[in-house]
């Protein structure tokens, strides 16, 4: 009787196993299939949430940082002509005064560490603006101009001073945007009209000072107003370079300062890229087909208090949504590098739902590690069947594959992102990965594998595991950052003979990203 259990035992495994390799998930790269250059649209631009934050040491530490290990080209900022920024105010009899002092020294930061600037011209300084409406905690005033004379003048003379500082030609590889989402009345208290007015005014100014200098439109939220932009500019001959909007992969509204109304996510897996590719469409179907579409706002939710931002879950989140849009945009600038972000004023947790790659004590989130793994994929791609995977490699023969599972789990409308994202969420098991990388140069291999998800490189959980503390130790810190250190989980020496071959099988979960590096020794 023990014999025949035994037996049955054995029978059930071998039966098991050949299941499991049934569904496994081949995934096959073959090195010499190139499909062309790497498109890395994907870290052209990042945002973060104001000027005036990048003045902080800590700000511009994790930036410099970001810049390292992600490889972000260009960053984006509101509030650059608010009235922290001391950029313009009245004297006494109604004179413009100028003052770039501030603006100096963010910018000459940013020079420093080859990030170029794509340029937010808001808010209204205060002086100069028709209203008194402001918003977030640091007010920034939302109203147009009083006067467009002293606007166009402070615009003209801001853009001249840049050239003078930065040279023309390096000016001309910037990017002005007007305004930011001016169809919220939150952002904006005039009408379509008015901000196509405030456009025209801006667009002008700017090309008085080189016609080269590349300004576009709207920043609205929600993929708004891309077809009446053109049409304007088109019929009013105001010049326009590029399109720029907005999207988020929640439902409920568009503006949500303090989380307090509750996000659901969109249990549609299409959610934000079917947007880029919409837009993009839109603009191939106007008069203006050429124009760039940057994308100067994106992630999983528009407020900074969704735990979602904190989670293993945006990583593969982020790698779907970037996979699929890449082909339809010029950039997609994620929201935001770092959760050094003050719209509700300065927050009271490490771990609040912040939109940054990076919380206050430099302690890297999945999400961070999503853009490091893309950026450190070789600059020629190889062509690759599997939808959830880059494959790539560079000039010194080194191949690299980026691959992952994106399942939503959230529920749907039952359960809010501020109360699922927040739980110890453990992820079930998918089928296991076969790679299969052939056509290998011959030589000796490094071989390193890197993985985020859950319990990997998962830093909220293991600060969840802490009991979620309101402020952590340096210890806790130390802790948690051991958790999240990036470092790879195997590592190994091989050796290719010919032609050769690498077979590699690796057990996947939901929402577990992978990135296996071989370079040559």
């Amino acid at each position: 009787m023990r014999k025949i259990k035994i037996l049955t035992g054995l029978l059930l495994m071998c039966i098991t196993g050949i299941a499991n390799a049934q569904n496994a998930r081949v995934i096959t790269v073959d090195v010499d299939h190139v499909k062309g250059e790497l498109n890395r649209n994907y870290n052209f631009c990042v945002g973060a949430g104001r000027a005036n934050e990048g003045l902080r040491a800590d700000w511009q530490r994790q930036l410099r940082l970001a810049k390292q290990e992600c490889g972000f080209r260009y960053i984006r900022f509101h509030g650059l002509l608010t009235d922290d920024m001391g950029v313009y105010h009245e004297d006494k009899n109604g004179n413009p005064v100028y003052n770039w002092q501030y603006i100096d020294e963010l910018f000459d930061f940013l020079h420093s560490i080859n990030v170029k600037p794509f340029v937010e011209l808001s808010f209204m300084p205060n002086d100069l603006a028709s209203g008194s409406k402001t918003i977030f905690w640091w007010r920034g005033n939302v109203t147009p101009p009083k006067d467009y004379k002293k606007w166009d003048d402070l615009i003209s003379n801001l853009v001249s001073h840049w050239k003078e500082r930065y040279g023309d030609a390096e000016v001309q590889t910037w990017y002005f945007e007007v305004w930011n989402e001016p169809n919220l009345s939150g952002f904006f208290t005039g009408t379509q009209a008015d901000y196509f007015k405030l456009y025209s005014e801006t667009a002008k100014s700017i090309k008085s000072v080189s016609p080269k200098y590349k300004v576009g439109g709207p920043a609205t939220a929600g993929n708004a107003w891309i077809p009446e932009m053109i049409n304007f500019c088109v019929q009013k001959h105001v010049p326009i370079d590029f399109i720029s909007t907005h999207t988020y992969g929640v439902k409920n509204g568009f503006l949500d300062v303090t989380g307090d109304a509750g996000t659901v996510l969109s249990q549609d897996k299409a959610s934000v890229y079917s947007d880029m590719i919409n837009s993009s469409k839109q603009i191939k179907a106007s008069a203006i087909p050429g124009l760039e579409l940057h994308y100067t706002e994106w992630s999983a939710s528009y407020t900074p208090s969704d735990p979602i931002h904190d989670s293993y879950h945006e990583a593969a989140y982020i790698l779907d949504k970037i996979k699929h849009a890449s082909p339809y945009v010029n950039s997609m600038s994620y929201w935001t590098f770092t959760d050094i972000f003050e719209e509700a004023g300065p927050r009271f947790t490490p771990f609040h739902g912040g939109f940054g790659l990076l919380n206050y004590q430099d302690i890297k989130k999945p999400a961070y590690y999503a853009y490091q793994f893309l950026n450190e994929l070789g600059n020629t791609q190889i062509n690759i069947t599997d939808t959830a995977s880059i494959a790539s490699k560079d000039s010194k023969g080194n191949v690299q594959l980026l691959f992952w599972n994106f399942t939503i789990t959230h529920p749907g409308d039952s359960v809010h992102n501020q109360v699922y994202y927040k739980r110890d969420l453990p992820s079930k098991q998918v089928a296991s990965a076969q790679i299969d990388i052939k056509e290998l140069n011959a030589g000796t291999y490094k071989l390193e594998v890197y993985k985020v998800g859950y319990r990997s490189n998962d830093a909220y959980t293991a600060y969840y595991d802490m009991k979620s503390p309101s402020q952590l130790t340096k210890q806790q810190v130390d802790l948690i950052k051991k958790a999240a250190d990036g470092k790879p989980v195997s590592t190994s020496i091989i050796k290719i003979l010919n032609k050769g071959e690498l077979k590699k099988s690796l057990p996947m979960r939901e929402n577990d990203v992978y990135f296996i590096s071989l370079k040559k020794i």
